[in-house]
């Protein structure tokens, strides 16, 4: 009996996993939040582009090129030394992160998102913190899951094609047929809608040209990424358009499950090994073993950009021990407290205003917005379905004048709802 019992949990298990992507919303929480950092930091250093990755960097381009050869890292920047293409490469950065941001496409910004932070990021490594390389990991894990299952235009074109069935107004053949290939949620019909062919057209020419001409960087994994996810996508819109109910479509679907499910587990596993790294290494720091370590970045001109602040906090020598303490012990708890929900769930309440208070006082704001993103990944999915619910509601209000009364509708929209299989709605991350 013991034997079936557990051959049973290991079926459902196994259903579980390959049947759904687990969680959407934190999913879709990591793709918001690491874009949205992305584009602010861009927009910021826009009038200061060319100094930093552009013609007139101190790291000239030649300097790049040689360094380039042979650490065998990937950037288009090296393509040409042109100040035309330089324009172009940080267009295209800009507008996949504000792309990916709404969710418009979701597969193709991701992987537009990717090359543009490893494009810049390899262009000038000497450019960046922390935060930076978050989101250089970040961005190549997103190419992996189904991070527009929700809170995205491509779920809304879905929900909406998925109501235009119900009511009659386009048959399921004809929604099925036209099922577009940047779909994480319900099948969708846009019909006429060929900007999904056009993206994969234009985006499998260019990667043809930077494989023939050896522009995608020296590793090997990198260009069969690429190729792979071109490939992938291609079929997944000729099944979903010519054999919606095949085999084909099922074995797509627990392929991208699987992927999906298994990067979640790398973005949780990498977020507890950054704080884990950071906090034993501060314990062997004697700064941080005699609670003085917070008192001199505070005193440093770089790093204060409300010296008032930062001196009423460093003249109390208290307020200094406890925040370094609690910095070191929060950091080395973090990775063990998963394993209790609520201290979990208190203990990121804490890493939050942390990293708060790090934006504030140290002047840091992209590297405190991307580690909040990749603590979202730990986030509740009742928080999150509540937090989506008051946003929905704040919307509602906000346009009202279109005749919509928000009292009438439900908290979370039908159009930004994933399925689930029926376990009462948690996740691994949940």
């Amino acid at each position: 009996m013991s034997t079936f019992t557990f051959d049973r949990k290991l079926a459902r298990a196994v259903q579980r996993i390959t049947s759904s992507a687990l969680g959407p919303y934190q999913s879709a929480v990591i793709r918001i939040g690491f874009s949205a950092t992305y584009l602010l930091y861009l927009l910021r250093e826009l009038p200061h582009r060319h100094e930093m990755y552009g013609p007139d960097a101190p790291w000239r381009w030649d300097m790049a090129r040689q360094l380039i050869s042979g650490n065998q890292a990937f950037t288009t920047l090296m393509w040409s030394d042109s100040t035309v293409w330089f324009e172009i490469v940080y267009a295209v950065a800009l507008l996949s992160a504000a792309l990916l941001m709404v969710g418009w496409h979701t597969r193709a910004m991701s992987v537009l998102f990717m090359a543009g932070v490893l494009s810049l990021q390899n262009r000038s490594i000497f450019m960046g913190d922390g935060g930076d390389n978050v989101i250089h990991l970040m961005a190549i894990y997103l190419v992996l899951t189904r991070c527009g299952q929700v809170w995205s235009w491509d779920a809304r074109r879905a929900a909406r094609a998925a109501r235009a069935v119900r009511v009659g107004r386009v048959t399921d053949a004809d929604a099925d047929a036209d099922a577009d290939a940047e779909d994480d949620g319900p099948r969708r019909s846009v019909l006429g809608d060929a900007a999904g062919p056009v993206l994969w057209v234009v985006l499998g020419l260019v990667l043809t040209v930077a494989t023939v001409t050896d522009g995608l960087g020296g590793t090997w994994w990198l260009p069969v990424l690429f190729w792979v996810l071109w490939a992938g996508q291609g079929a997944w819109w000729a099944v979903n358009r010519y054999a919606p109910h095949s085999e084909a479509r099922t074995l797509l679907d627990v392929i991208a499950n699987l992927a999906h499910n298994a990067t979640l587990v790398v973005i949780m596993a990498e977020v507890c090994l950054i704080y884990a790294t950071a906090g034993w290494y501060k314990i062997q720091g004697s700064r941080w073993q005699d609670g003085t370590a917070l008192y001199y970045p505070l005193k440093l001109d770089a790093f204060t950009p409300w010296p008032g602040l930062s001196d009423i906090l460093a003249s109390s020598g208290v307020m200094v021990m406890l925040l370094t303490y609690g910095t070191v012990i929060v950091q080395v708890a973090f990775p063990f407290t998963l394993f209790n929900r609520r201290v979990k769930n208190v203990l990121l309440v804490v890493m939050v205003c942390e990293h708060a208070g790090i934006a504030l006082l140290l002047g840091l704001p992209f590297f405190s917005m991307a580690m909040i993103a990749a603590d979202s990944v730990f986030l509740p999915t009742v928080f999150l379905v509540w937090l989506g619910g008051r946003v929905t509601l704040g919307r509602e209000l906000l346009f009202s004048r279109r005749g919509k009364v928000p009292g009438q509708r439900r908290a979370v929209d039908d159009e930004e709802a994933p399925q689930h299989s029926g376990d009462g709605g948690h996740t691994l991350v949940g």
